[in-house]
């Protein structure tokens, strides 16, 4: 087993009470989709600079390709490529002349970069808007040359910081199956996100990251079998009163099957070993505590599930705008 990316007891403090990444470790496999699943805020986007060797960290240790991420900075560079939750891609600029700029960057030979550059706009779909200034482009096809610039050097290893934020959900599904095509090509790809769906579909391997810790690690499907069971939600009438919520947690949690009842925002969330067996069960012992139910739901676990297990809340995703007029000035500098 290969890894191209080693992280040891990795921490970056902004000052004495903002540890943005909180002595973390992991390592990702030569030619996964390695996902960094997290809140905003939770260290996500730190993590991805320092690796980029963006940022310099506060202390442990980062490799890439086995090289030390502050030693070797050149090298690395070389080998990997970046695209940032902004993208920065030149307004001024069509998407040829975009790609013509980081071929400079890269020191392409003319003619190289001139079939490189058709290559990535028919990739990502820009053939035709290819001689447009890029102002004229939709948040989506900003974003899919952003990625295309990070793209032009053939990295070894891509870094995507939260790719699909501010894309509506078709832009987001097109994109998902350009990452999984490059991944298939044998680039290996350590994304980060905030979207459960995301991860779930494109990750082969995933570390959920939450103030700065990393509070889970797996496959997406391993990570959803450590819950154990069917998930039940619950909305109460009234957003639950707390006498409420204590009378439907002491009687729910008598229910065989059940094996835990958790609070969240607005009701609670029962774990249920057989879900449409116990599903009438608690229908009839709420109304037997004259607990009104507002909203039942149930499903499969999902990672959403596993957040709140190893952290006791939801995870909640914070949209932005849709991608608009950027500003060019962060460059994947190699």
């Amino acid at each position: 087993m290969k890894y191209i990316v080693e992280v040891q007891n990795l921490t970056k403090v902004f000052d004495p009470n903002i540890r943005a990444v909180d002595g973390i470790s992991f390592q990702v496999e030569e030619g996964e989709v390695f996902g960094f699943l997290g809140p905003n805020g939770a260290g996500k986007s730190t993590t991805i600079k320092i690796l980029t060797t963006l940022l310099r960290r506060s202390s442990g240790r980062a490799k890439v390709a086995g090289m030390d991420v502050e030693r070797e900075p050149a090298k690395i560079r070389k080998l990997i490529g970046y695209s940032a939750q902004d993208v920065s891609v030149d307004d001024d600029l069509t998407a040829r002349e975009n790609l013509r700029l980081e071929c400079m960057f890269h020191h392409l030979h003319k003619a190289d970069a001139e079939k490189r550059i058709r290559d990535l706009l028919r990739e990502v779909d820009l053939e035709g808007a290819a001689d447009r200034p890029a102002r004229t482009y939709s948040g989506g096809m900003k974003k899919r040359l952003d990625l295309a610039c990070a793209l032009i050097h053939r990295p070894k290893l891509l870094f995507l910081d939260e790719p699909t934020t501010g894309l509506d959900p078709q832009n987001r599904s097109h994109l998902w199956d350009y990452i999984k095509s490059l991944n298939d090509e044998g680039t290996t790809i350590f994304l980060t996100t905030q979207y459960m769906e995301e991860a779930d579909r494109l990750a082969d391997r995933l570390s959920i990251v939450d103030l700065g810790k990393i509070v889970a690690e797996g496959t997406p499907a391993s990570l959803k079998a450590e819950i154990g069971a069917d998930v039940v939600t619950l909305g109460l009438r009234n957003n639950g009163e707390p006498s409420d919520r204590v009378r439907a947690r002491d009687i729910l949690q008598t229910i065989p099957g059940v094996r835990e009842v958790k609070d969240v925002d607005g009701g609670l969330m029962v774990y249920a070993k057989d879900g449409p067996t116990v599903v009438p069960e608690i229908v009839r012992s709420l109304d037997g505590v004259r607990v009104q139910i507002s909203q039942l739901s149930l499903a499969a676990p999902s990672l959403n599930d596993v957040f709140l297990k190893y952290t006791g809340r939801k995870m909640r995703v914070e949209e932005v705008k849709p991608i608009g007029r950027t500003m060019y000035g962060r460059r994947r500098g190699m």
